[in-house]
């Protein structure tokens, strides 16, 4: 019982804030999915949302918990990923200069082209353009959801799109 009233009443609430989360699942899952293209990452993303959730719930703050809610949560958790895979790529460069590319995936359409060039790119990249194409945010609360300056947040901009003008029209027609 979060607020000691009676255990029905905490029994009701429960279940509806289960119901809430099972409903969402899907919702949850489906946006990680379209912006990363990794099954096993957009569980990862999900089961992180859910948890946050849980926690919510547990400190008695469960009427704050909504499906937009847990969808802004797993965009940080995104967010949060791309972050560590951009500073685990700089390490590895550190360590290995070879430059090599991998070969673009066979998703004949350009929608498809287009979503397998953006996961080859660098993941701060990825963050930028997935934020602000995909999820349509204007650059200042991209600039926040990055912790960057507003200009910083332009520049990186314009090097993603330069960078995916490039890829794309290098990628392959299959």
């Amino acid at each position: 019982m979060l607020d000691g009233g009676s255990p029905v009443a905490a029994s009701g609430e429960r279940e509806a804030f289960r119901a809430l989360c099972a409903a969402a699942v899907p919702e949850v899952y489906n946006f990680a999915l379209r912006r990363c293209g990794d099954s096993a990452l957009a569980e990862d993303v999900t089961s992180e949302a859910l948890l946050a959730a849980a926690t919510r719930y547990c400190e008695g703050e469960a009427d704050s918990v909504t499906c937009a809610w847990l969808i802004t949560v797993a965009r940080y958790k995104l967010i949060d990923h791309w972050r560590r895979a951009e500073r685990e790529q700089q390490r590895l460069h550190l360590v290995n200069t070879d430059d090599t590319v991998l070969p673009a995936g066979s998703d004949e359409s350009p929608t498809g082209r287009a979503l397998t060039v953006l996961r080859e790119m660098a993941p701060a990249y990825q963050a930028v353009l997935t934020l602000r194409y995909l999820d349509n945010l204007s650059v200042p609360d991209v600039a926040v959801a990055l912790d960057r300056s507003v200009h910083a947040t332009e520049s990186l901009l314009t090097r993603a799109k330069a960078a995916f003008r490039r890829a794309y029209l290098e990628c392959p027609d299959e």
